[in-house]
């Protein structure tokens, strides 16, 4: 294999800067405002302008380090690894064995697309980080990086060919390495527009401006806003209603907007034994999914989509370490009726009917009862301090007594050879379609209650990313969970 250094593109020393930048906005905000905005002189320009001055400084060292890290960082191939060297002041080797690397994930951002380039993170069976990838290629051409994905093909299949003196491949090998790619799932012009709306970005947008408000809380004039909010609402409550319903209409747009751009043109093919799914406008990101990393498959129906037929479909994967490395949106929204025809394709093997057996009667109760334990203190509370508002929180019983019974009722589960299918409720229905050999762990649970009914707790541990997820059927028949048990026992790891 080839031992010639590679350098990254130069638009990573521009990249590394804006990204040290943004992290450390926050103290630079806060050094400017706390410090350049007093008007008290003391005599000394120095003095007067020093947080300039230091904001400057940062500036410049933000250049220099990003120059630096651009200029130390090189990569090449040699005895079946990718070998990565970086490092500011002390310099870091990384050896990667190519049969480690489970995928490369590609990302074109701002910055990339003009110079068509991309970003690569190379994902591993099992990383250190959750959030983190193995190594991270911050800007190579596209030829770059298909050369890094035809040394890893060669390496793992046994075969070498020779790379031409520029370094790229010939015409003929290029035919032939060139993967055939077959597309299964596009999103529709429809599909993404009911996503954007009916997302739940919104809750990140005020989660995010009440973490601000609590960073910045000593600068921000409350008694002014106070005082201008009081003189507001004397114009009356219609007045008020509607501007807090047009500031939840901008932050509401703010939302679609963001889940527009991030999931434009989302589209899931099938390239020999990967998942391949790349999505975005102003960022286009390529994610690469193993097939036999796939621990399981979820169809998930949130309460308001499933009034007009829509799910989703998530999995869960066992490898790679980056954000997305554990459950992923295969299919962010579709027609439930339309999921079959795509999974079937993508997994033959699936089993996708519906679960038939479903709970006792008896185990009704268990699904509400104990919410009323932190209830009737909450409820007493309420009426005393706000009575006779307070009696309002008594609708709270009935809300939760029919949501106990709707989880009872949605609830399933079902055997079918070496697959196990469990149906549950927590607000979204999802359904979970679990291969034996892939299920990490079943536990039943009991407590002196369930054992007086005769019912039973199921969980059933999976891998996903670098933690687990657990799907669970509560308050099921006991016999029927000890069945259960039994089928996973038997045999398990020949499954």
């Amino acid at each position: 294999m080839s031992e010639t250094r590679y350098k990254l593109h130069w638009i990573t020393a521009i990249i590394e800067v804006l990204k040290t930048a943004k992290d450390a906005i926050l103290p630079i905000i806060v050094l400017v405002f706390a410090n350049g905005l007093n008007d008290v002189g003391s005599g000394k320009w120095y003095l007067d302008y020093l947080s300039f001055i230091i904001f400057g400084v940062l500036i410049i060292a933000f250049f220099i380090t990003g120059i630096i890290k651009w200029k130390r960082f090189e990569y090449w191939f040699e005895d079946n690894e990718l070998r990565i060297e970086y490092g500011l002041f002390v310099k870091k080797k990384r050896y990667i064995p190519f049969d480690r690397i489970q995928s490369l994930d590609y990302t074109e951002g701002i910055l990339h697309r003009p110079f068509k380039l991309v970003k690569v993170k190379v994902e591993t069976a099992g990383s250190s980080s959750s959030k983190k990838s193995e190594a991270e290629l911050t800007a190579i051409t596209k030829e770059a990086a298909s050369r890094i994905e035809m040394e890893i093909a060669q390496a793992k299949s046994g075969k070498k060919e020779t790379l031409l003196e520029n370094g790229e491949l010939p015409e003929i090998i290029q035919a032939v390495e060139e993967p055939q790619r077959k597309s299964v799932f596009t999103m529709s012009s429809k599909g993404l527009l009911i996503l954007a709306t009916t997302s739940g970005g919104i809750g990140i947008i005020l989660s995010g401006v009440g973490i601000f408000l609590s960073q910045f809380a000593e600068m921000i004039p409350f008694q002014w806003m106070y005082e201008e909010i009081s003189g507001f609402i004397k114009f009356g409550l219609l007045i008020v209603a509607i501007a807090v319903f047009l500031g939840f209409v901008f932050v509401w747009g703010i939302s679609v907007a963001m889940t527009f751009l991030a999931y434009y043109g989302f589209t899931v093919s099938l390239e020999k034994e990967d998942i391949v799914i790349t999505r975005g406008l102003l960022e286009k990101k390529r994610m690469t999914v193993p097939l036999n990393r796939v621990q399981s498959v979820r169809i998930i129906e949130n309460p308001f989509r499933q009034l007009f037929g829509y799910a989703a479909v998530a999995i869960d994967s066992a490898g790679g370490g980056g954000a997305e490395g554990a459950k992923i949106n295969l299919f962010p929204l579709v027609k439930k009726a339309d999921i079959y025809g795509p999974l079937k394709e993508i997994f033959p093997d699936l089993i996708l009917d519906e679960p038939t057996e479903k709970l006792p009667a008896r185990g009704k109760r268990f699904f509400y009862r104990s919410d009323f334990l932190w209830m009737i203190p909450a409820i007493g509370a309420l009426t005393y301090f706000f009575f006779p508002y307070g009696l309002l929180s008594l609708f709270i019983v009935p809300v939760i007594v029919l949501f106990g019974l709707w989880q009872h009722r949605s609830a399933a589960y079902g055997i079918s050879g070496n697959q196990l299918t469990m149906r549950f409720r927590n607000l979204s229905l999802q359904t979970a379609f679990l291969m034996k050999k892939r299920i990490q762990s079943m536990e039943m649970k009991q407590n002196y209650f369930h054992k007086r009914k005769s019912v039973a707790t199921l969980a059933t541990n999976i891998k996903s990313g670098m933690s687990t997820f657990s799907a669970q059927v509560h308050h099921m028949e006991e016999s029927e969970a000890e069945k259960l048990l039994s089928w996973y026992e038997k045999n398990s790891k020949d499954a």
